[in-house]
């Protein structure tokens, strides 16, 4: 029996090589993005059913999911990047990255549920950030994101898998999507932070530039997919294994400090 897999935001990046991946896997797979129209004819995956969605838009969303008939994996990828002195971000911003990284991949994922669990199989998972384990500075608003994510994710794994339906987070590290072009940065000209945040920023660029490459990401989240029983968190690539492993050996103010330290700062001078 051939499975439907949906994924958002599936037109670059991470989303991209999903859809390819799952392509690949037998699936059939439907990707989401704000204009299908707009996306270049070489990056058109054949084979993927291209979907208008505006995750920003709640009644959209709901019209959206009830138009979609049986879907048996849901991949919330899509989302945005954004950076800046916590003082300094504008609330409207704030508000609008939670209802495109949380609040449009959790209805979506409620939207979605009722279907799997009558079925008796489903995957959901989750695209998170690495980040949302290794906090951060001018990263706050995204961290919190990503960590309202999981905890929605980890926590409702509970309430499904007796049904079949599994919903698990993958966290990748630096990767190299082309993201540094598209995240979306906000902060003062007159900011005493301007300084810290620009070394913060370069340090993400060069990470991301050797990044993993997506496929990488891609290849965890089918094998999360396939698996009869997935684990609550997949995280791939900034040496995840060695990281996470040293996170559980150090103190919390340790790690803080190697994090820091790998994007140019410095907690106190």
């Amino acid at each position: 029996m051939m499975r439907t897999a949906l994924v958002t935001g599936a037109s670059s990046g991470i989303g991209h090589a999903t859809a390819v991946a799952l392509v690949a896997g037998g699936f059939r797979v439907i990707g989401t993005s704000r204009d299908p129209d707009a996306i270049p004819a070489s990056a058109l995956i054949p084979d993927v059913e291209y979907r208008a969605l505006d995750l920003l838009d709640p009644p959209a969303v709901d019209a959206f999911a009830a138009g979609l008939g049986d879907v048996d994996v849901l991949v919330n990828n899509a989302g945005e990047s954004q950076s800046g002195p916590l003082e300094e971000l504008p609330g409207d911003v704030i508000e609008r990255l939670f209802r495109l990284n949380v609040f449009a991949p959790v209805r979506l994922t409620q939207l979605l549920l009722p279907g799997m669990r009558a079925r008796g199989y489903g995957r959901v998972v989750m695209v998170g950030s690495m980040l949302a384990s290794f906090p951060l500075a001018y990263r706050s608003s995204y961290v919190a994101a990503k960590a309202a994510l999981k905890g929605f994710a980890t926590a409702a794994r509970g309430e499904v898998a007796p049904f079949g339906v599994w919903i698990t987070t993958v966290e990748p590290g630096a990767i190299n999507t082309g993201i540094s072009e598209r995240r979306t940065t906000y902060i003062a000209d007159d900011s005493p932070h301007r300084q810290r945040f620009r070394t913060m920023l370069d340090a993400l660029d060069r990470n991301a530039s050797t990044g993993t490459p997506p496929e990488r990401v891609a290849a965890t989240i089918v094998a999360a997919v396939r698996s009869p029983r997935p684990k609550p968190l997949y995280a791939v690539g900034s040496r995840a294994p060695l990281v996470f492993a040293l996170r559980r050996l150090v103190p919390r103010t340790v790690a803080e400090s190697v994090t820091a330290r790998s994007h140019g700062l410095r907690i106190r001078d």
